[in-house]
């Protein structure tokens, strides 16, 4: 799936992933592909993506929005 984290500065993160993992604010939100269309706001915490390679990367948030539609995950964060 592809996924794309950007911020009001620079865009973190663009390419393919296979796990994403987010601070939700009503709790932690784990995406893989196929997930169901899904908006949700996030809190302050750390977003994990695994890659293809299976390779780990994390990024700390201090909040935002998640959009998940058609293998497409695409993070508004502060």
């Amino acid at each position: 799936m592809h996924i794309e984290i950007i911020t009001p500065d620079a865009t973190l993160f663009q390419g393919e992933a296979t796990y994403v993992f987010l601070p939700g604010s009503d709790g932690s939100l784990g995406i893989m592909k196929n997930h169901a269309p899904l908006i949700s706001s996030l809190k302050k915490g750390t977003l994990r993506i695994k890659d293809q390679a299976g390779k780990e990367m994390k990024f700390e948030v201090k909040g935002g929005t998640v959009e998940v539609m058609k293998n497409k995950v695409v993070v508004l964060a502060e």
